[in-house]
């Protein structure tokens, strides 16, 4: 650790106050320990919050952030009458009586007849809720009263709502204007006429009255929220990067957001935000945000402030923050990545990846800029000096006069008119239809710097084919982080951000690296597949994850065969081979988990209700087996092969870019799709394919349909699966002979005439030689490594082979599995759970020693399953 990150400096926190009242309670009391269930309290059905205006400062010496969050608020126009809110509040606090945390000292004073606003919050620190005088701003207003329907006039109360409904109906081709006024009013002091805002917080919400407000009509529109997250906080992560340096960054925990900053979290409360973000100045700060930020120093001691915004309303659980000591990946044009990815999703034969004669460009790397001013002088460095962190384009903020000037059109590049409301959407500008790599850069820590090189080089091309598939990139820009060790997944997609685990970056030297760009490649399109499923098109109900997981899986091999510019033949034979390997997977979990954790659509006919006042619950969201099953991503992805095996893979895709064009910025049920389909192939119905049928096989109940089992059979007979076959023929009975041979002829190398494999054979490979009941000789497991340098391979590989070191005990090997379990933990889990059941003390030991070094970075939900096999 340097001096600089030893040294961080410390403020006075001067919004934390002492007439605070805190109630006695483990402060890492995360889980409701009587249900696996989530949570969603906000009354969403009563009043949506449609802005976020958050004001944060990060203090690495303390673990925390403090600030401020401003919420924009609207009722919504079907909002429940007086008695069903009030009926509404007192269901609700039956748990918060019980869990009491914290609260304002006059909450007592306000009664059940007062309107709640109800907000999921967890694992924070409120010292201060206010209503915001938005009328002291109404000076910068300035024409918009003018422009906007309705009269300021009335009461006081009466002049807050109009202005901040006025703010909220500012058209999406002034929208920087409005986000200036945004800014400007979060900034406006407290509101001093009337009943001041009283809260309470329990262990899930932060509620809020005021008091003889008694509808949503009356609640304040503008509200400001003090407080400070906790260290162990559900919603961040903590930590050190792989150069043990601190760091901090949005987890993507089953908590979501709320315990980053009070919000809305049901799907359907869908905002926009913008977010100023200070910092140490040695840190870069990246976020969900559309516009690259250059970062301003100010105050005293001096602390970089940035930047960002999001104009597309999306729902609170997509934002994404990461602040650390990371360093940009050198800019390079990708010489081996030659060729280009076609744009017609008609190419055939196209030639594969690097036979092209042609480079890459800047341009189509995203090296440069689309539509942010370069700065003039050199931008702010950090790290090291040679290199930059931080863009070379200026940062637009809201303050900037003037006000959009791109062409949106309206319409998608068909006619299809836009079905959302109204924000500055991608799918309607112009410029946007022919842009098939956006800009994007990669960041990590200094010593992994030369291996992300792969991630940056693989971007082009991955993207390109993204856009070759499925149309429009839904979002102007890319970043991409190598996350610390301790990220609990190989990947997490948000808007414009991308975390991935340094366990898909290659292990092995520059001879193996076509092989070794498997994973790195897959997870590479797997998440940018998330921009269009998952984040342009959400889920409606969260239980439905396959919406999300199971496109993305199945999108990812389609846009990866693209970017390697597989021929046809060769795109089917490897998409055979991983369906198997999936399907291994799948049938594996389904052995070994309960039945309503397999189900893809577990509300079933009530998928996507919600209470009176809007909340819900997730089902299983809590449960810790959840966190480490694939179903949503393999059953949802298997799904999605049998129905393109009803209509065709080519018209499957067309179909995709067709409904993506139809519900972008929207959310979704399985049924919209569906039905869609069903009616763009009405065929398929009248053979007996039906929404009724297609629920009961796939997505209603639990274990492996009809199809799945026959299909299965015949991917085991495809040519690179009997290749596979016939290899480990090859190394049983090398293993055999070697075993019956005398003492002086073991002294010999033992050889195997192997064939080359890819990466997803050799996975097969190991995989079938651990179903083998006879044990392989321990000169053949050191042949096995030797011949296939199994120690430089992907992780996928490496992971299988300490599977077979572990079985077969051999030990020259076990620092292969410490250092799988050390430097992949993302993938290490159950490994350790396999060294404990073999009840060898030598590889009980191990398991403990990798424990006690990793435990301090690892996840907590990781972290608490390890220790339950291990301790």
């Amino acid at each position: 650790m340097t001096g600089d990150s030893e040294t961080e400096r410390s403020e006075a926190h001067p919004f934390l106050h002492s007439d605070v009242t805190f109630v006695n309670m483990e402060a890492n009391q995360h889980l409701n320990p009587d249900t696996d269930d989530l949570p969603l309290r906000a009354n969403a059905s009563h009043i949506l919050v449609r802005h976020y205006v958050l004001n944060l400062t990060v203090h690495f010496e303390r673990k925390v952030m403090g600030g401020s969050a401003v919420l924009f608020l609207e009722p919504c126009p079907a909002a429940a009458t007086q008695a069903e809110s009030v009926a509404g509040l007192q269901a609700s606090s039956v748990l918060a009586d019980t869990e009491r945390r914290q609260s304002s000292p006059s909450w007592q004073t306000t009664g059940d007849g007062d309107f709640t606003l109800v907000l999921d919050c967890c694992d924070l620190n409120v010292s201060k809720v206010e209503e915001v005088d938005v009328a002291s701003a109404s000076s910068t207003f300035g024409h918009l009263a003018e422009d906007s329907p309705g009269p300021l006039a009335g009461s006081s109360v009466d002049l807050q709502a109009a202005l901040v409904h006025k703010l909220i109906s500012v058209p999406s081709g002034r929208w920087r204007q409005k986000f200036n006024l945004f800014s400007v009013c979060s900034r406006a002091p407290a509101f001093q006429g009337g009943a001041s805002l009283e809260f309470f917080r329990d262990r899930w919400s932060l509620q809020v009255r005021k008091k003889g407000v008694a509808s949503p009509q009356q609640f304040p529109r503008a509200v400001r929220i003090c407080y400070e997250t906790e260290p162990a906080g559900g919603s961040v992560r903590w930590t050190k990067d792989q150069d043990n340096r601190l760091c901090v960054y949005t987890a993507g925990s089953p908590i979501n957001n709320r315990a980053l900053f009070p919000c809305q979290e049901p799907p359907v409360a869908m905002s926009t935000w913008q977010a100023t973000v200070r910092a140490p100045c040695d840190c870069l700060v990246l976020m969900s945000g559309e516009e690259q930020c250059s970062p301003i120093e100010e105050g005293d001691p001096p602390l970089l402030t940035w930047n960002y915004h999001v104009t597309m309303p999306m729902p609170a659980s997509t934002f994404t923050l990461a602040v650390g000591h990371w360093q940009q990946v050198p800019a390079e044009i990708p010489s081996v990545l030659e060729g280009d990815v076609g744009d017609s999703e008609e190419q055939d034969e196209p030639a594969k990846l690097g036979a092209g004669p042609r480079q890459w460009t800047e341009a189509e790397c995203g090296l440069g800029s689309s539509t942010s001013e370069v700065v003039k002088g050199t931008p702010p460095q950090t790290g090291r000096e040679d290199q930059t962190t931080r863009s070379a384009f200026r940062h637009r903020s809201p303050e900037d006069e003037g006000h959009s000037v791109t062409d949106y059109s309206g319409t998608v590049d068909d006619g299809i008119p836009c079905s959302h409301g109204d924000y500055p959407c991608r799918f309607a500008e112009c410029s946007a239809a022919s842009q098939r790599v956006i800009p994007h850069r990669v960041f990590g820590p200094a010593c992994l710097l030369q291996k992300a090189q792969t991630v940056l080089q693989l971007l082009p091309p991955c993207l390109a084919a993204a856009h070759s598939t499925l149309g429009v990139h839904p979002f102007p820009r890319l970043d991409v982080l190598i996350v610390p060790a301790g990220f609990s997944s190989l990947g997490m997609a948000s808007p414009h951000i991308i975390f991935l685990s340094q366990s898909v970056l290659h292990a092995g030297s520059s001879s193996s690296a076509e092989n070794g760009l498997s994973l790195c490649g897959s997870r590479i399109c797997h998440e940018i597949a998330h921009a269009w499923f998952g984040l342009v098109i959400g889920a409606k109900d969260w239980t439905e994850e396959w919406i999300s997981e199971g496109f993305a899986t199945y999108l990812e091999d389609i846009i990866w065969a693209k970017a390697q510019k597989l021929s046809s033949r060769d795109a089917e034979e490897e998409s055979e081979l991983k369906a198997l390997l999936r399907w291994r997977r799948l049938a594996d979990e389904l052995k070994n988990s309960e039945e309503g954790l397999q189900i893809l659509r577990p509300n079933m006919g009530s998928t996507g209700q919600v209470s009176e006042s809007g909340s819900s619950t997730v089902k299983h969201a809590l449960n810790p087996d959840k966190a480490f099953m694939q179903v949503h991503y393999l059953k949802g992805y298997f799904l999605l092969r049998f129905l393109a095996d009803q209509v065709g893979e080519r018209q499957f895709i067309r179909f995709f870019r067709s409904f993506v064009k139809k519900y972008h910025g929207q959310l979704v049920l399985s049924q919209d799709f569906l039905q869609m389909l069903l009616i763009t192939f009405p065929n398929i119905e009248r053979k007996g394919l039906t929404l009724t049928a297609i629920y009961a096989d796939w997505l209603d109940r639990p274990g492996i349909p009809k199809w799945l089992c026959e299909r299965s059979a015949v991917w085991s007979q495809a040519r690179l699966v009997e290749e596979v076959k016939a290899e480990v023929v090859k190394w049983i009975l090398l293993s055999q002979s070697h075993r019956g041979k005398t003492r002086k002829r073991k002294r010999m190398e033992p050889k195997v005439n192997s064939k080359e494999v890819t990466s997803e054979q050799l996975v097969m490979l190991l995989e079938l030689l651990l179903e083998e009941e006879e044990e392989l000789s321990q000169a053949a497991m050191e042949a096995l490594q030797r011949t296939y340098n199994l120690q430089s391979r992907d992780a996928e590989v490496r992971h299988r082979w300490c599977e077979l070191v572990i079985k077969h005990e051999h030990r020259k090997a076990y620092r292969d599995v410490e250092h799988f379990l050390l430097h992949d933990q993302a993938m290490g889990v159950y490994l350790y759970g396999e060294l404990m059941l073999q009840e060898n003390p030598q590889q009980q030991e191990l398991a403990r020693r990798c424990l006690s070094l990793a435990q301090g970075e690892m996840d907590q939900s990781a972290r608490r399953v390890v220790e339950e096999m291990v301790l």
